[in-house]
């Protein structure tokens, strides 16, 4: 018998605990049965409600909504110049809004005064003038001054992470000028590291990027093994914009360092997770059409900075015919790379349309989906370097540091 200071146990199917493993076990299955029952009543229950009252399911998903990372980024408090630093994380949206608002501000106040000065002089003009148009002129003027300021605007979330590359600061346009005109035709050469043999994966990135040209780089003992520097002068020379380094650790891609030719600034990145495109499944088969181009959530003027490092690699006319796109997702400052082929068909009857970010059907496409293809390779990139001309002697404009990812919720791009 169970003594009276057993503690009941909420799983058990006894009012004592037993000995016996067996019978725990089967206790214990007998109750998450019953527990499981009543979920699935109470999620039965619900959705008979929700099918009768439509507005219970809005407030439902509304209230459960999960909070993630990127709900929760913090920003860096500016003032001044200090959002010219690129170690700084910063909404360029955020402070493009907040200065229009000022600007809009500052113009409103400047309007009122004038408009008070005015009132003065004429008052001062007509003191002779009749009393009702007198009143009439001080209750607009009360009018005026009573309106109340607007108020500044909250943080609202976004509803496309698409980057804006016009909103570039302008101390990023003085300093990479280059960066900022990107060229009519790109032309862009690769090339591994000494004594790599990343042969086919580097063929594989001139599938990747258009008009590129992959050079074994030798390791001949009897070579001359030409460091980065010279064989950026010789690119440079026959009419190349960017020289992309593959690098290799255990014989799989481990970096890659892209110089912005001819003379910097040189990126950094590390490579993870690279699959190539024939351990896809369902893969296809690339072709030379130019793909386009989607950068996304890059947001910080380091981001901006990356993006448009991106885009100087791909033409600015991309040919539509290919139906091919190539996408940088940028996400807690890992950037992933995918490259696809799209198609336009009818949508089946088992399909539902196409949601927007508010939960609502978009109009216009209720009976058209989109199926894509993913063509390969696909991996992942993290930038660690930004140097200001080539290489690490040139000195760095950005490093990443150890400490920077102390705080969860602070990203850098």
């Amino acid at each position: 018998m169970a003594s009276s200071k057993t503690i009941l146990s909420s799983k058990s199917a006894l009012p004592f605990k037993t000995a016996n493993k067996t019978k725990r076990r089967e206790f214990h299955i007998k109750q998450k049965k019953a527990r499981d029952s009543i979920k699935r009543d109470e999620r039965f229950r619900r959705r008979r409600e929700e099918e009768k009252d439509p507005k219970l399911r809005e407030e439902r998903q509304a209230r459960n909504k999960p909070i993630t990372i990127d709900q929760k980024r913090t920003w860096d408090n500016v003032g001044g110049d200090e959002e010219d630093a690129l170690g700084l994380a910063v909404d360029v949206d955020r402070i493009k809004r907040q200065k229009t608002a000022d600007t809009i501000d500052s113009m409103e106040d400047e309007a009122a005064i004038n408009d008070d000065e005015e009132d003065d002089a004429d008052s001062m003009l007509d003191e002779d003038s009749d009393e009702a148009s007198d009143a009439g002129n001080r209750s607009s003027t009360k009018k005026r001054k009573s309106q109340p300021a607007p108020t500044g605007r909250e943080t609202s979330p976004t509803t496309s992470t698409g980057t804006n590359l016009d909103l570039s600061p302008e101390y990023l346009l003085s300093k990479f000028p280059t960066l900022f005109t990107p060229p009519a035709e790109p032309k862009i050469l690769i090339t591994t590291s000494i004594n790599s043999t990343l042969y086919n994966e580097g063929s594989l990135l001139t599938s990747l990027f258009p008009n590129s040209t992959f050079i074994r780089r030798t390791a001949h003992r009897y070579g001359h093994k030409f460091s980065v520097r010279e064989i950026s002068k010789f690119a440079s020379n026959r009419g190349y914009t960017t020289l992309i380094v593959l690098m290799e650790d255990q014989k799989r891609p481990a970096g890659l360092d892209i110089v912005h030719l001819p003379s910097g600034p040189m990126f950094h990145f590390t490579i993870s997770n690279w699959v190539d495109g024939k351990r896809l499944p369902g893969h296809g088969n690339p072709t030379n059409h130019f793909p386009e181009l989607i950068l996304n959530n890059f947001r910080t003027p380091l981001g901006l900075l990356t993006a448009h490092l991106f885009r100087t690699m791909f033409p600015p006319q991309p040919e539509l015919a290919g139906r091919q796109v190539v996408t940088l997702h940028n996400q807690r400052d890992y950037i992933f790379l995918r490259r696809h082929r799209y198609v336009f068909r009818d949508k089946r009857p088992t399909e539902k349309s196409v949601v927007g970010t508010d939960g609502k059907v978009v109009k216009g496409v209720e009976d058209i989906r989109a199926g894509l293809q993913e063509l390969g390779p696909r991996f992942t990139l993290k930038l660690r370097r930004i140097d200001r001309g080539i290489q690490r002697a040139s000195g760095q404009e950005w490093e990443w540091k150890a400490g920077m990812e102390k705080v969860r919720t602070r990203f850098q791009m």
